[in-house]
């Protein structure tokens, strides 16, 4: 196996970390726009990692990038905006593809809270049937959230419960940055996109519909010491993976965002400030969000100043293999302290950038394999599971 890594901020360079450990892969070439970025991100005293520059935006590049290294596998790791043109030029190289976020929403035009517009990867959905003609997989969403959370869900469905109800997805955390009054652990132009989007809600009887940012609050629980966090509906692309390969009532994703956290994305919106079209300022043309983001700290660089845990789960209700109510959450916590010693990297992105290392793992050995655009939920989880525990973090199940 031969890996093109794209993107070497936080999830990117906790990836690079990650796989030095195994030995299921022959290369990994770590690329950014900044090669000066990729080169400290593959400065990890192994020959198997390489670094190069790129520009990501268009598919010819990637493509080239892909032939030119003889890449197998193409792990997107950078910001949803340029999902399209690293996936189609994965598809032109011949190269298989991964993903931690999908191919972007776009509001319905008229009714935005109401109905949905475009959802979160129905471009990449629509070639589905050009990769199965290829026999090459695109398995997308394959973070902790998406990803994990959606292994959960088929794990759910397989092992724990014959009727489900309601799948929702919840995160929440106790994490605290010391000397920051706002400073975002993931990458602040994705959280506004997800956060400020209308949220999608999905019922059997109803399919997909839209709701106002930041509804339905709800007071969730949290294992292992982190406790009661109040969690809003968010876009997420759970909602539109899980009724795919799972048989569900309803899915959810709520967030634990904590009001100030909303207070400020309000505020941006309010200020036209989360906007991603160039405005001129000073004889110069910038995105707003842009600027936002080069404001804020690098979330990669909050580690030594973060203590807490951060928790993603999949909260499951319905009735168990034996016909009984059952409410189930499985869950999987990480330590910033321990993340942070173990890795050198903070907990939001280490939990982020295991599970894609985790997937080339079951790609290279053949425990998961398919074609076409594929979601987390449409493989056994079992292993993916079992990896998990072997990678030294184990996940947990609580039943309420």
């Amino acid at each position: 196996m031969r890996v093109l890594l794209l993107g070497a901020g936080g999830v990117g360079s906790a990836a690079v970390a990650i796989a030095a450990r195994r030995d299921f892969f022959e290369q990994v070439v770590v690329a950014d726009y900044d090669p000066g970025r990729a080169a400290r991100a593959a400065a990890v005293g192994d020959a198997r990692f390489s670094a190069v520059g790129l520009d990501a935006s268009t598919p010819g590049a990637v493509a080239a990038a892909c032939r030119e290294h003889r890449v197998t596998h193409v792990l997107n790791a950078v910001d949803p905006r340029f999902v399209m043109p690293i996936f189609e030029g994965a598809f032109a190289a011949g190269a298989h593809y991964l993903d931690l976020a999908m191919s972007l929403s776009r509001p319905h035009p008229t009714e935005p809270y109401r109905r949905v517009g475009v959802k979160l990867g129905d471009e990449q959905f629509a070639a589905a049937d050009r990769w199965v003609g290829a026999n090459r997989l695109a398995l997308v969403g394959i973070g902790v959230e998406p990803g994990l959370s959606d292994v959960f869900a088929r794990y759910a469905a397989d092992r724990l419960f014959g009727r489900i109800d309601e799948i929702g997805v919840r995160d929440g955390a106790n994490l605290v940055v010391d000397g920051y009054d706002f400073a975002p652990s993931f990458s602040i132009w994705t959280t506004i996109e997800e956060c400020l989007n209308p949220p999608v809600i999905y019922e059997h009887d109803r399919g997909w519909y839209t709701t106002e940012p930041f509804s339905e609050p709800e007071v969730f629980e949290f294992p292992d010491g982190i406790g009661r966090v109040e969690c809003v509906n968010v876009e997420h692309e759970e909602v539109v993976l899980i009724p795919r390969w799972v048989n569900s009532g309803r899915v959810t994703f709520k967030y634990g965002l904590g009001r100030e956290f909303i207070d400020v994305l309000r505020t941006l919106h309010k200020l036209g400030l989360d906007g991603t079209r160039p405005v001129r300022a000073g004889g110069v043309e910038v995105a707003p969000r842009d600027v936002v983001a080069a404001c804020l700290p690098d979330p990669a660089t909050l580690g030594d100043r973060m203590y807490g845990k951060t928790c993603a789960g999949t909260w499951v209700r319905g009735a168990g293999k034996d016909g009984a109510a059952r409410e189930s959450y499985l869950y999987h916590v990480v330590d910033n302290a321990w993340s942070m010693r173990e890795y050198g990297h903070q907990a939001v992105v280490w939990q982020t950038a295991v599970n894609p290392v985790i997937a080339l793992e079951l790609l290279a050995e053949g425990a998961w394999r398919g074609s076409g655009v594929l979601g987390p939920e449409a493989f056994d989880p079992q292993p993916f599971l079992d990896k998990l525990v072997e990678y030294g973090t184990p996940w947990g199940i609580t039943n309420r």
